[in-house]
């Protein structure tokens, strides 16, 4: 491998100067007041949270989705209904009956409820089953009756949509059978208990306790943790009178926050353990903790920021307040680690002191020395370097293969818990009417009736539709709706198809026919919209977060190689991940319903998880990059940064997996669908690439893994991940 030459420069050994005592920075300040001001940091700390937690209590929250995107054949056709003062304005539920021995029989009791019905709040229009012969199946056994709301989904209270479902289910027997359909029944139906929170809580908690042996040391993490996300989800709730936020960002908050806190506050704590191993002073001990490990959470925690932020380039309003919610709960995580834990630590410095002595001493009596069994991995990996990134790089990709099928959608009824009413409904009318029924595209007809007629008539009679209702008109008389019933399910890849096809191929023609236009719309259409959208958008997003974080590890490490590697093992990491997702929900691997991705989720991931591979990447790589300047051995450097490294990134990837992972457990499918994503990302970041993959890179590349061209070393200017004096130019 040969390089241009004017890197010697690079190269060569420290010089005096480099030797000289390190300079305490900026974040060893930032720990110095914190310790001096110890009961000041806590007490502010505490006083801020309790405040924003009052606060928000006080004010409540605000969330409400918002899937609108502007350009797009679904929300032009919204638009219109609005305009228009069409009924299809509003989004609606059905209440679906089965009887039996015949819903006709039930009219006396079906008729008053929802007379009570049509006087809630939120209800624009009833349509009783027994007013249209359409809404009852042929078998006469089941029917369904629609409650049109005076509004979208997310713009109609909860409270609204369960006073609805409790007066239709209050006339429910043994015989009739009442259900309750449609996004706005399943937003309302109640939510479970924070059971994953809890999990993750106790397992982080758990682990900590094995790592260090000691509960005090163990709580320190957790509590700086739990500090961040409690002042984050306040925050956040109040933000939600000002911002779209989406009504499902909480659960999202606690996942991540808990994760991102607790692997933060973690990677400080144990550089500063390991400063007490080395015979430093509490004190000391935690300014050099944050001159080095501060350093790599900070860097860590913009790069998660800025790849969070970049989500709001993508245009749809719920992902861009999911974005600035998890950036601002990643911001005060990355404040607590900084500000928070030193002073946490100069309050119990001198008991966890004694602690880490009576530790070392016992390890010591043992004839065991810290890190060898990470310094043993790291000579296997050296001697077999080629093999090693082989068989990680083929299990990564055979993983990521599946990814490549993806589909992107959206969770409807159909996935939901068997128990809830809303599947419930769902089941019920495609038992009656067939599974296209539950997930109708809505033709937009802006011209006269006859116009409308004849559009209704071709639509009939087009492939893959089982179904076209009459021809209905809006208020004024300008528009006509035309409801499209599939001969297949919403999620299933024909629906996607017949909507290409009556957009590219059914709606030309007839509007040169007519002379109307024409937009297919409603809730199937919308989410394929924004499904395609997002898909289009992604790969762009992509571009320009890997761009801006290996600019940045080019400028910290003043190195060509480490951010090519970097970005490259991060995008797999990811990708295998995505691939993992895919085998599981949507090819219902391990018992999972079958059916698409849920289309945040790549985006989602993606910026989470880039930003905490590479602080893990900062975190591994700076040390070797200390053991290089001292020694300027790569072979020692690799496996002195490993031994170093291994233990804390394992442990933190392990809190973080357990936390991610306990997100399965929940009912909501996109939750269960981003946990293990997560979960997955870290276990291959931190197991296959930080552990065996990057050594294995680092070895072969030896000293050219430093290599800058002289002309770029010379125009860049000069950052730090290391300590205040420590040689950053290589």
């Amino acid at each position: 491998m040969s390089f241009p030459r004017g890197s010697a420069a690079s190269l060569a050994p420290p010089t005096p100067e480099q030797a000289d005592p390190p300079r305490i920075g900026r974040f060893g300040a930032m720990a110095g007041w914190a310790q001096r001001h110890r009961w000041a940091a806590i007490v502010l700390w505490v006083a801020v949270v309790a405040a924003i937690t009052v606060g928000s209590m006080a004010a409540g929250s605000a969330y409400r989705n918002d899937f609108s995107l502007p350009g797009t054949d679904s929300q032009t056709a919204t638009d219109l209904f609005k305009e228009h003062g069409s009924d299809q304005a509003g989004d609606s539920v059905e209440i679906v009956f089965k009887d039996t021995g015949g819903v006709n029989g039930a009219k006396d009791t079906v008729e008053p409820m929802l007379g009570k019905v049509r006087h809630m709040a939120g209800v624009a229009d009833v349509r009783s089953p027994f007013a249209d012969a359409a809404a009852v199946s042929e078998n006469g056994t089941i029917a369904y009756a629609t409650v049109t709301l005076d509004g979208k989904t997310e713009d109609v209270p909860r409270e609204d949509v369960a006073e609805i479902i409790d007066a239709a289910q209050s006339i429910e027997t043994d015989r009739l059978q009442v259900e309750v359909g449609g996004e706005a029944a399943r937003n309302a139906e109640d939510k479970e208990a924070p059971t994953a929170e809890l999990a993750g809580v106790v397992a982080a908690l758990v682990i900590l306790v094995l790592l260090f042996g000691s509960v005090l040391a163990a709580s320190l993490p957790l509590i700086t943790a739990l500090f961040a996300v409690g002042g984050a989800i306040g925050l956040i709730a109040l933000a939600s009178h000002m911002f779209t936020v989406a009504d499902f960002t909480p659960p999202i908050l606690m996942l991540v926050g808990l994760g991102v806190g607790v692997d933060y506050a973690l990677l400080i704590f144990y550089r500063y353990r390991q400063e007490l191993l080395n015979g430093v002073q509490p004190a000391e001990a935690g300014r050099k903790a944050l001159d080095s490990a501060g350093r790599t959470v900070f860097f860590a925690g913009c790069t998660v920021i800025v790849a969070l932020l970049g989500l709001v380039a993508l245009g749809l309003g719920s992902l861009q307040g999911i974005a600035l919610a998890v950036a601002i709960t990643v911001l005060i995580t990355m404040a607590a680690s900084l500000v928070l834990l030193p002073a946490l630590l100069a309050l119990f410095g001198r008991r966890i002191q004694r602690h880490v002595r009576r530790q070392a001493a016992k390890t010591a009596e043992k004839g065991r020395t810290e890190g060898n069994g990470w310094r043993a991995m790291a000579r296997v990996v050296q001697r077999r370097p080629i093999t090693t990134l082989l068989v990680g790089a083929v299990s990564l990709l055979a993983l990521s293969a599946p990814a490549l099928t993806m589909r992107l959608g959206f969770a409807d009824s159909g996935n939901d818990p068997e128990a809830t009413t809303s599947r419930q409904a769902y089941d019920l009318l495609a038992e009656g009417f067939g599974p296209g029924f539950n997930g109708p595209l809505i033709v937009l007809v802006e011209g006269d009736r006859t116009a409308g007629r004849t559009v209704r008539s071709e639509l009939s009679r087009t492939d893959g539709v089982a179904e076209a209702s009459p021809a209905l008109p809006s208020q004024d008389g300008a528009l006509s709706t035309v409801f499209v019933y599939p001969t297949t399910s919403p999620q299933d890849e024909g629906t996607v198809d017949l909507v290409h096809h009556l957009r590219e191929d059914v709606a030309p023609t007839l509007e040169h026919a007519t002379g109307a236009d024409i937009l297919v719309g409603g809730a199937t259409a919308a989410s394929q919209d924004v499904s395609e959208t997002l898909a289009d958008r992604l790969p762009l997003f992509v571009a320009v977060v890997v761009g801006v974080s290996s600019l940045l590890l080019l400028l910290v490490f003043r190195s060509v190689w480490i951010p090519v590697k970097a970005a490259v093992l991060n995008l797999l990491s990811i990708s295998a991940a995505l691939g993992v997702i895919t085998l599981v929900f949507q090819h219902g691997w391990f018992g999972a319903q079958p059916g698409p991705v849920e289309a945040f989720i790549p985006a989602l991931i993606f910026a989470i998880v880039f930003g905490l591979s590479m602080d893990y990447e900062v975190f591994l790589v700076s040390r070797i990059h200390e053991e290089w300047t001292r020694t300027r051995d790569h072979s020692h450097s690799v496996r002195e940064g490993l031994a170093s490294t291994g233990k804390v990134i394992t442990a933190a990837a392990a809190i973080m997996i357990v936390v991610f992972a306990a997100f399965v457990l929940s009912s909501d499918r996109m939750l269960q669908q981003f946990g293990l994503g997560l979960a997955v990302a870290i276990l291959l970041d931190a197991v296959v690439i930080r552990c065996l993959i990057v050594p294995a890179v680092m070895q072969m590349l030896g000293k050219w893994a430093w290599w800058l061209p002289a002309p770029l070393a010379r125009k860049l200017p000069t950052m730090s991940i290391e300590r205040p004096g420590q040689d950053s130019s290589v």
